[in-house]
């Protein structure tokens, strides 16, 4: 099996899914004793890229790759395809990747199986497994083409798991004199608000819907303060305007993996699932016995975060 990884970079820094998308690509790659080839427009991203497992590191060079627009993605990578004959596409799904890979699957051809959370292999054939009805049940899906297309959710697979290992850059010119440029991009959008970076704490304290009301916030962050972390949330606390859209954890947040998360209050839904599923150890506090976080937890208390938050502030005080 021939494998291409496309790796998306943000101001020549790897976006963390791709690397997700490196991990899970070596892995079958291994599993199916098959070939792996990693693509990016980026000069810079290439020297890390090529410290990662692989058969050859593509650099697609042509100066209307610097920037982002579908048009030009999707025709560099198409010209990659119909060098190299690809059996399977793995991207990581971001905005960029909702925008220009379902265009390449139109003009190729070529089956888009999106949004993958697992996969599974029987008699070398891949089955990938998609949630639907808001996670309440997965699907598992396999390609009748012999070439595919898939993008796999943030924190489902892990970066951790990227094996080292030397390879070959090849750079390749690409001729997109052909391309009619009938997007012109803007100016690239940045959020406003706070610039806590979520990713590099150790620890995160998240609320939920649990907390009831902005008032009781408070006994949270002291939480966050006592254990040395960073409080997070989320949707539904952002939504009700009780903090800053900064700190939402989920698929329109920030993604983490921190080395304990805590969740307090939190149902569990996928769309907050995929931000934090790979943190290394998970604490949720629910006094829904159903809730679904309670599936992904390494250890679960069924009871009331309002009862239990003070009493577990002044345990740390203690100590």
């Amino acid at each position: 099996m021939k494998i291409l990884c496309f790796v998306q970079n943000d101001d020549s820094v790897i976006n963390p899914v791709s690397k997700e998308a490196i991990a899970l690509s070596q892995e079958i790659k291994n599993k199916l004793n098959g070939e792996l080839d990693i693509l990016t427009f980026n000069q810079d991203v290439s020297s890390e890229l090529n410290q990662f497992e692989a058969t050859n590191i593509l650099v697609g060079n042509n100066q209307e790759l610097e920037n982002y627009n579908p048009l030009f993605y999707t025709s560099a990578v198409e010209h990659i395809i119909n060098s190299n004959n690809y059996d399977l596409i793995i991207v990581g799904h971001t905005y960029q990747a909702r925008d220009w890979v379902p265009r390449l699957s139109a003009r190729k051809d070529i089956p888009f199986i999106s949004d993958c959370i697992d996969y599974l292999i029987e008699d070398n054939v891949i089955q990938w497994v998609r949630s639907l009805y808001r996670a309440k049940i997965n699907s598992q899906l396999k390609s009748k083409s012999q070439q595919s297309i898939i993008s796999i959710q943030s924190g489902c697979f892990k970066a951790d798991n990227i094996k080292n290992g030397q390879s070959e850059i090849k750079n390749i010119e690409i001729d997109l004199s052909h391309v009619n440029k009938t997007i012109v991009p803007g100016e690239k959008f940045k959020e406003s608000g706070s610039q806590i970076d979520l990713t590099s704490s150790d620890v995160i304290i998240s609320i939920g819907r649990g907390i009831g009301k902005e008032e009781n916030i408070p006994m949270a962050k002291e939480l966050a303060e006592l254990t040395g972390g960073l409080l997070a949330s989320s949707r539904p606390v952002v939504d009700s305007g009780w903090l800053d859209h900064s700190l939402q954890i989920g698929s329109s947040g920030q993604v983490v993996s921190p080395k304990l998360y805590l969740a307090l209050g939190i149902s569990g839904a996928i769309q907050h699932v995929v931000g934090m599923k790979g943190s290394n150890s998970i604490i949720a506090i629910n006094k829904d016995p159903n809730a679904p976080i309670f599936e992904l937890s390494d250890y679960g208390i069924i009871g009331d975060i309002l009862e239990i938050i003070p009493k577990l502030n002044e345990a740390i005080k203690e100590v």
